[in-house]
């Protein structure tokens, strides 16, 4: 397996900018990746035994009892228990739990947490754990419900889990049934190709899913499976046991709401002054906190003196509100503002990992973490991978392709290539008879109504009868020509699909034992192992 460099630029500017020109965003973000002075303060930072935090002994425990439950290894629970010493800090990243691990950026999200935490640890001379943060809480159903693969048929193959939810909770609430899961297995079963390595994959899969009641338990299983012996620990945000130590924070966050609100806001108004637009709807009076309320989550504003959600279902004054969350903690959520800083606040959080979408959005915290005492993390931009096939690469070469080529002008290569098979020709030729056509018909259609006015129609009717056929014709024959070609053109439709399936990035679409099936993890374990700098490059990984 070779690994190769390649500049694929974000689609946001300002993450394009944090990753390539840093000087020009510095001002939305506290440290510098790329200078390891800027590391070492955060670490000296993060030994203030002073700032706002959770309590350590207990977050140890509430990561035990979860690490335990869903099997993970005991390279993670050696890694937990690290957390004892203070001195230990913290690599993280995340994302919401998705049937059988979601896209392959998940795990290449991992294994960049896995990367960032070994790496730091040699550069710092202490250690550093490698922390994967789920998003149980999130409610957002119908991006968790579904992963794909490609097929045979060279198709994006949806596979969905079947299951209702009745009321809007979070994903670590929604109990899934067995049928339901069996139908989700039986999707992918079919879909995968059948190989040496597919009877294993799916038995493991099945005793994963058999031991799971929701979908972020077979999330987590399935994470803990490919990289526990990474020692990469597991935390579901949901968690009730990590709730409680959540309490002090919640608090904090309902006290400042007005100040919160108002923080956000102006760092909305510079991102945009410096020609970003921000990646998060900002309004006055939203309390970026979220209530449970007879099984549902729902989201808070400030409304006059009082927090509610949008219907007026649940109401509470700012004191009811702060006795909630002292002493019902686990009946509060965080949202895509909070939750950073709560990651912050139960960790000793080094350096965080994210998306381009993530990086994004961040920009607009780091006054917020600011207001709570907190101090923003390193934020590293997490690995983006293609996999390139050896058939692939294979097919690329017979056509003359570069991977710049794939990537942003494939149809254009494609039209010259079909150009050079004599396509084009085809095309003239019968563009070139339909034109002396009607330049042959049209004086003998006014000839004929001058005879008869009632014969214009007649002959404009017959000149288009006579164009389909000629137009009947020229399909037939770039039919035939295509079906003389058909196995290139096959190829080349296994190149798009393969690398840029449906015009979007590899790594956001297909599953990671789509390619599991044909190669066993073998692979997956040496990416895992490979040593990769946090220079924000996309890598092509040549099978």
């Amino acid at each position: 397996m070779r690994v190769e460099r390649f500049r694929l630029e974000p689609s946001q500017p300002i993450t394009r900018d944090y990753i390539y020109e840093y000087a020009s965003v510095a001002s939305l973000y506290e440290h510098n990746p790329w200078n390891e002075a800027s590391e070492r303060e955060r670490a000296a930072w993060l030994g203030d035994e002073s700032r706002p935090r959770a309590d350590r002994d207990g977050l140890v425990k509430a990561l035990l009892a979860y690490n335990e439950s869903i099997g993970n290894g005991e390279a993670a629970i050696r890694h937990i228990e690290a957390l004892r010493d203070r001195d230990t800090l913290v690599a993280i990243g995340g994302q919401q739990a998705v049937l059988f691990s979601g896209p392959l950026l998940v795990v290449y999200k991992a294994i960049t947490v896995i990367a960032e935490a070994k790496q730091a640890s040699e550069r710092l001379g202490r250690q550093v754990v490698p922390v994967f943060w789920i998003a149980g809480e999130d409610h957002d159903l119908d991006e968790a419900n579904h992963t794909y693969v490609l097929t045979d048929a060279l198709a994006a193959q949806k596979i969905k889990l079947n299951a209702a939810q009745n009321k809007k909770s979070s994903v670590s609430k929604w109990t899934i049934s067995p049928e339901a899961w069996e139908d989700a297995l039986g999707q992918l079963e079919q879909s995968l190709m059948n190989t040496e390595f597919k009877p294993e994959l799916m038995q493991r899969l099945r005793s994963l899913t058999d031991a799971s009641s929701t979908l972020t338990g077979q999330f987590a299983r399935i994470m803990a499976w490919l990289f526990g012996e990474f020692g990469l620990i597991l935390v579901d945000s949901d968690d009730p046991e990590l709730r409680k130590l959540e309490s002090g924070l919640f608090a904090s966050i309902v006290r400042k709401q007005g100040e919160f609100s108002e923080t956000l806001l102006r760092s909305k108004d510079e991102l945009e002054r410096l020609g970003y637009k921000a990646q998060v709807e900002l309004q006055p009076g939203q309390a970026h906190l979220f209530v449970y309320h007879e099984g549902e989550r729902l989201l808070l504003s400030r409304q006059g003196e009082l927090f509610a959600d949008r219907k007026g279902t649940v109401s509470f004054t700012e004191r009811e509100l702060v006795e909630l969350a002292e002493r019902s903690p686990e009946r509060l959520s965080n949202n895509v503002m909070s939750r950073p800083l709560m990651q912050d606040y139960l960790f000793p959080v080094l350096s965080v990992v994210l998306g381009p979408s993530e990086i994004a959005y961040w920009g607009l915290l780091r006054r917020a973490f600011s207001l709570f005492g907190l101090q923003m993390p390193v934020v590293v931009p997490r690995y983006e991978f293609t996999l390139l096939e050896g058939t692939i690469q294979k097919q690329m070469g017979k056509f003359g392709l570069e991977f710049d080529d794939v990537v942003h002008r494939l149809d254009e290569k494609q039209a010259a290539w079909l150009e050079a098979q004599g396509s084009l020709q085809v095309e003239e030729l019968f563009a070139e008879t339909k034109a002396k056509f009607a330049a042959l018909y049209e004086p003998v259609v006014a000839s004929v109504s001058g005879i008869n006015p009632g014969l214009r129609k007649l002959g404009e009717t017959n000149m288009q009868k006579i164009v389909e056929q000629i137009e009947f014709l020229e399909a037939k024959a770039s039919e035939g020509f295509r079906s003389q070609h058909e196995s290139a053109l096959r190829h080349w439709e296994r190149i798009r699909m393969s690398v840029m399936p449906n015009g979007k990035p590899q790594e956001r679409v297909y599953n990671v034992f789509q390619y599991w099936v044909k190669y066993g993890g073998g692979w997956l374990r040496e990416l895992a192992e490979t040593p990769l700098s946090r220079d924000g490059s996309h890598r092509i990984v040549y099978f």
